[in-house]
């Protein structure tokens, strides 16, 4: 998300090959527009830790020195991550619980409880001078979590009446009938 002089990113997953990339393990994200305009980058915000939300952080990690704010699963998982991948940049990890709100630049950001199929997930409340931008990470609707408290609907139909400029809902597995 860019807003004037500031920028944020939300998740920097990767990606598993299609049957058409023979010898091809992992896909990485293309950083090339993040370096455009690198001097506006304020922080890294993740909603879960699923691959295809952290597992291009080590690489992203080689070429910036960024704030990383997640809940404290989500962080553990990103730590093994760049410990594995002999990185030391564990001192960006920046651990952020569910209901907190963060501000990075022009962006205030607060992270919602949601339900996933992984503990610790959450929705994220962007607030620009521009309006409210819900994106809602991976979720899912369960009234009955085995392992944590049920998501907080309260908390995003708040936002739904003060208005919301944006909803982005991730959907794992749409395809594209076109």
């Amino acid at each position: 998300f860019v807003c004037g002089d500031d920028a944020v990113i939300v998740d920097c997953g990767m990606a598993f090959p299609d049957d058409d990339l023979l010898g091809v393990d992992t896909v990485i994200p293309d950083f090339t527009y993040l370096e455009s305009i690198r001097e506006k980058l304020r922080g890294l915000v993740v909603t879960h830790g699923h691959e295809d939300h952290i597992g291009g952080i080590p690489y992203f990690l080689q070429q910036f020195h960024l704030p990383i704010y997640a809940t404290p699963l989500t962080i553990g998982l990103i730590g093994s991550k760049i410990e594995e991948a002999g990185l030391s940049a564990v001192s960006l990890l920046n651990t952020v619980h569910t209901g907190d709100t963060i501000q990075l630049g022009c962006f205030s950001i607060e992270f919602i409880r949601v339900n996933h199929s992984l503990p610790d997930s959450a929705a994220l409340a962007i607030t620009t001078p521009a309006g409210i931008i819900i994106h809602t990470g991976d979720f899912k609707i369960d009234y009955t979590p085995v392992f944590e408290e049920t998501a907080d609907l309260g908390r995003l139909s708040d936002y739904g009446e003060k208005g919301v400029l944006a909803l982005l809902c991730d959907s794992t597995n749409a395809e594209n009938p076109g």
